[in-house]
């Protein structure tokens, strides 16, 4: 499991806030203007709109067990603050989790993260492209080895990105690199898009 530890405490999961949130709405952006200076263009639009719809389905439940064991619940939500969102974790686990989050109240893409880094993103890596999308690890904190946990903007669109968070499980913190699981996370996620 890529995500917990095999020595783990029994306790409640508790969501973590996305960085997604945070991000402010700028107006006077329109799509012909996307991306913005420095921002790594889309190569090919991803229609999302069918795993907007049941954002739980983005990933499978045999891809979840890898990441976070069998006793897993999703919880599904509609009406999310930034866009329809998945939150998974282990039921005897205290953090470990995985989430997926379609931004839909903010259509500036990659470009609103750019323009908030060192700002209200103080955490800014860009990472390497998956399959020729670009992603971006981004946070208002630094918490990969304090908390393990990291959270990389997918962009499926100049205007439209897909935020994926893990958390590591407590014994996986300081041993394992939270945007590097979230990476490899996003890619499967990206692989699941493509195939339908």
């Amino acid at each position: 499991m890529l995500l917990v530890a095999a020595c783990t405490t029994t306790q409640n999961g508790t969501a973590t806030p996305s960085p997604m949130s945070s991000i402010t709405s700028k107006t006077g952006d329109p799509a012909s203007q996307l991306p913005g200076a420095g921002v790594p263009a889309v190569p090919s639009p991803i229609d999302t709109t069918q795993f907007q719809q049941k954002p739980c389905t983005t990933l499978t439940d045999t891809q979840i067990a890898k990441l976070l064991g069998s006793d897993v619940e999703p919880k599904e939500n509609p009406t999310d603050e930034a866009g329809p969102s998945c939150f998974w974790h282990p039921r005897a686990v205290t953090q470990a989790a995985v989430s997926v989050i379609y931004v839909t109240k903010n259509r500036r893409g990659l470009t609103a993260i750019y323009q908030q880094q060192g700002t209200t993103f103080p955490l800014f890596i860009p990472m390497e492209p998956v399959d020729g999308y670009p992603t971006v690890a981004y946070g208002q904190a630094d918490l990969r080895t304090t908390n393990g946990k990291c959270a990389i903007a997918l962009g499926t669109s100049n205007q439209d990105i897909i935020d994926v968070s893990v958390a590591l499980s407590e014994g996986n913190i300081g041993k394992k690199d939270p945007c590097a699981a979230a990476h490899e996370v996003t890619a499967t996620v990206l692989n699941n898009l493509q195939a339908r």
